[in-house]
């Protein structure tokens, strides 16, 4: 089986080096199942300073992602490969990542991300690649690289082998089934006059089941 491919597209790749390197995305990388590569896009910009990012048009504040070092680097990149992937932009203005978002993006075989910075994208990068803007939630980010890892995170969750008990990415918070978690306890079995509950330590497993879809919060 192929390993998932996720390109990421950014000004500082090394904010990903612990990222990348620990847990179980780190596993799931050692044994093949998922491929992560890091791209600078300044090394599509042109110039003697590389420059990636200027004042706006009209005035404001800040500086904008130009498009021609970001349209190159995205064309450049989806060339490689079988497919080109289904490129995401990670900017506030797109679509809420919710957990039926991460099923669909998780039925890719390959995501292209494309981190923002500054005061956002100028809009003929949209114009021209015409990407999938995505959103972790209502708030500002410094970049699109911490929203980067959020998809990559969730979405390598779901794919086959990566957790070691298949059933834990189905049975955890957000599930299929629209259900949250259920309380959780593990030893000691009595901590600070808190026990377990007893129907936990009763080895039946239906009875275990019914308090567990009882107790969804």
């Amino acid at each position: 089986m192929a390993a998932f491919r996720f390109d990421v597209l950014t000004l500082f790749p090394s904010l990903f080096d612990g990222f990348l390197s620990e847990s179980i995305l780190s596993r799931a990388i050692e044994r093949g199942l998922v491929e992560v590569n890091r791209w600078d896009i300044r090394d599509w910009a042109e110039g003697k300073h590389k420059q990636v990012d200027d004042r706006p048009f009209g005035g404001g504040p800040g500086m904008v992602l130009m498009a021609p070092p970001v349209v190159s680097a995205v064309e450049a990149v989806r060339d490689q490969g079988d497919q080109p992937g289904r490129l995401i932009a990670l900017t506030p203005q797109g679509r809420k990542l919710d957990q039926p978002l991460v099923r669909e993006l998780a039925a890719e075989t390959r995501l292209v991300l494309l981190c923002g910075r500054y005061e956002g994208y100028d809009e003929r990068i949209f114009e021209t690649l015409t990407p999938e803007a995505v959103s972790v939630g209502d708030y500002i980010l410094s970049g699109g690289e911490v929203p980067a890892m959020v998809v990559i995170d969730a979405v390598m969750r779901l794919l086959p082998g990566v957790l070691g008990d298949a059933e834990s990415a189905v049975d955890e918070s957000f599930g299929p089934d629209g259900g949250l978690e259920y309380p959780q306890y593990t030893r000691p079995r009595e901590y600070r006059g808190l026990t377990v509950p007893e129907i936990l330590l009763s080895g039946d497993h239906a009875a275990i089941a019914r308090w567990r879809r009882q107790h969804r919060r």
